[in-house]
């Protein structure tokens, strides 16, 4: 189980990506709010059905979304809906630069994807995320905010000091 630390700042690269990973989720948000009100006002169903569509859109933007803003606030568990969310847009950049001919959705999806894998993998977000499970290599600081533990000097594990 992860540790609570309050004495590590969480990183500007956390905070990138929590606010890109929350954008893309606000538009999958908005584009089921946009087939809600085109159902309501009849627009044709018969090629597909705007309101399940809707729903799809809804469950998993809204899960990007809240993912996004708990990066964007430090809590570690959005990094992981982020990560795969970015993992299967990405694909669907590459067909719209290729096969959709839609270059410039195509290259601001890209650009935003990258962007949030770029943040999401820097040496500073790694860390932080280490220090929120105790890892041996995270920084000091980060180990407890209870009593003194957070003092004293980790002890390394299968290294033997000696001569």
């Amino acid at each position: 189980m992860p540790k609570q630390s309050h004495n590590l700042q969480v990183p500007v690269t956390v905070r990138s990506a929590g606010a890109l990973v929350a954008l893309e989720g606000t538009v999958a948000v908005g584009v089921a709010v946009t087939l809600i009100i085109r159902g309501l006002l009849g627009h044709d169903q018969t090629v597909a059905s705007g309101y399940g569509t809707a729903a799809w859109f809804l469950i998993l933007g809204g899960a990007v979304l809240s993912a996004g803003i708990g990066l964007f606030w430090g809590k570690r568990w959005g990094r992981t809906i982020a990560i795969v969310a970015q993992l299967l847009l990405a694909p669907v950049a590459w067909a719209l630069l290729t096969d959709s001919n839609q270059l410039f959705f195509g290259i601001l999806l890209g650009g935003v994807v990258l962007g949030a894998l770029g943040c999401l993998f820097t040496p500073s977000t790694s860390q932080w995320m280490a220090a929120g499970y105790g890892a041996p290599d995270a920084p000091e600081e980060s180990v407890s905010d209870e009593g003194d533990e957070s003092k004293q000097p980790r002890k390394s594990k299968g290294k033997k000091s000696g001569s």
